[in-house]
C-alpha cells in the first residue's frame, strides 16, 4: 500500500517468523520496509512480480478484464515483496547464527538453505542483509575469498556512524534507534502492542530470551524507560487500559531527530527528505538545539567574564 511520503508512516517489518511461527532465542530476522516506500530494489528488479510496475506509474482507469488484470498483478507485487523481505530477513538470522560459532558462510550455503529460488537476486538480496546487520547490528559483513564466496561478520565498534555510544552495546543501540524511529515516523508515540508488533515481526519474541538482546521486554521496560530513553504512560480516557511509548528526556538530549530520521532512511536507501513532515520537524528539532546551544555557551561567556571581574 503506498502513501504519499508526506504522510507520517512507520516501519513495518516483514519477516521469517511471521511465517513459521516465530524463531527459536538464537535467531533474529529483521527486515525493515515502510508501507509508504517499498524496497528500491524491488522497484528495480525486472524479475516477473518483483517490481515489474514502478511506483508513480500512471495508468489509465481500468474497467472489467483490465481491473481483474491489475488487481492481479497488485497482488504479485505484493506476494513478491513479502518473498524478498522474508528472505533478506532469514539471511540476516542465518549469518547471526553461523557467526555465534564463529563460522565462515559461503554464497552455496546462503543460495542452499535461505535463498532458493530467488538465486538471482542473491547481489540484492546480500546488500539489503548487509545494510541491516551493519546499521542495526553492528555487524560488517566481508568477504573473506572471491574465488570461493566465502563471507564473515566483522562486528564494529560504533554500529551507527557518528551516534553517541549508549552503553557500548550496538545490538541494544539499534533496537532502541528502531524503537525511537518508529515512534518518530508514527507520529511521536505508539500504543504498547505497536512496539511488541514490531518486535515480533523483527522475529525478537518479547518475552523470550534473545542471544542479543537478552529479555528484549525486560531490556525496554527496566532499562530503556528507567534510563529514560522511553516514557512509558497510560493513553487516557481509554477502556480498556492502554499504554503508550514516547522519546524519553534521553534521547531528546543525546539523540536528534535528524540522526534518527537518517537512520531510518539508511535502512530504506532514501533520502530523509522523502519524508517532507518528518524532515521538516527535524529541521526545527535541529534550529531549537542550535539555539539551545548558542544560549547555553552565552551565559557560560557572561559567568566567565563576570567572574573574572570579581578578581580585579
Amino acid at each position: 500500500m503506498l502513501r504519499e511520503p508526506e504522510s507520517p508512516g512507520l516501519p513495518s517489518p516483514q519477516a521469517a517468523g511471521e511465517q513459521h511461527g516465530g524463531q527459536d532465542g538464537e535467531t533474529v530476522a529483521l527486515t525493515v520496509s515502510l508501507e509508504l516506500a517499498p524496497s528500491p530494489l524491488l522497484q528495480e528488479s525486472t524479475k516477473e512480480g518483483l517490481g515489474a510496475v514502478r511506483e508513480g506509474a500512471a495508468e489509465p482507469a481500468p474497467t472489467g478484464q483490465g481491473a481483474r488484470t491489475l488487481a492481479a498483478k497488485a497482488l504479485r507485487r505484493r506476494s513478491a515483496y513479502r518473498l524478498l523481505n522474508r528472505t533478506v530477513a532469514e539471511v540476516v538470522q542465518f549469518l547471526l547464527v553461523k557467526d555465534k560459532k564463529k563460522s565462515p558462510v559461503t554464497r552455496f550455503e546462503m543460495v542452499k538453505y535461505v535463498v532458493g529460488d530467488l538465486k538471482d537476486l542473491f547481489p540484492e538480496i546480500t546488500a539489503r542483509a548487509a545494510e541491516h546487520l551493519r546499521y542495526v547490528f553492528g555487524f560488517e559483513l566481508k568477504q573473506l575469498d572471491r574465488k570461493h564466496h566465502t563471507y564473515i561478520l566483522i562486528h564494529k565498534l560504533k554500529p551507527l556512524e557518528e551516534e553517541e555510544d549508549l552503553g557500548g552495546d550496538g545490538p541494544r543501540l539499534g533496537l532502541l534507534m528502531m524503537i525511537l524511529g518508529l515512534i518518530y515516523m508514527k507520529g511521536n508515540s505508539v500504543r504498547e502492542a505497536q512496539v511488541w508488533d514490531m518486535l515480533r515481526r523483527l522475529g525478537v519474541l518479547p518475552s523470550k530470551y534473545h542471544f542479543l538482546f537478552g529479555y528484549p521486554k525486560r531490556l525496554i521496560m527496566e532499562e530503556f524507560v528507567q534510563q529514560r530513553y522511553l516514557n512509558y504512560r497510560r493513553v487516557p480516557h481509554i477502556n480498556p487500559l492502554e499504554y503508550e511509548f514516547s522519546w524519553g528526556p534521553r534521547s531528546s538530549l543525546e539523540i536528534s531527530k535528524m540522526k534518527v530520521l537518517g537512520f531510518v532512511a539508511r535502512l530504506h536507501k532514501k533520502e530523509p527528505q522523502h519524508w517532507a513532515v518528518q524532515y521538516r520537524e527535524a529541521l526545527a528539532d535541529e534550529a531549537d538545539r542550535a539555539r539551545a546551544e548558542a544560549s547555553m555557551r552565552a551565559r557560560v561567556r557572561a559567568r566567565t567574564s563576570a567572574r573574572a571581574g570579581l578578581h580585579h
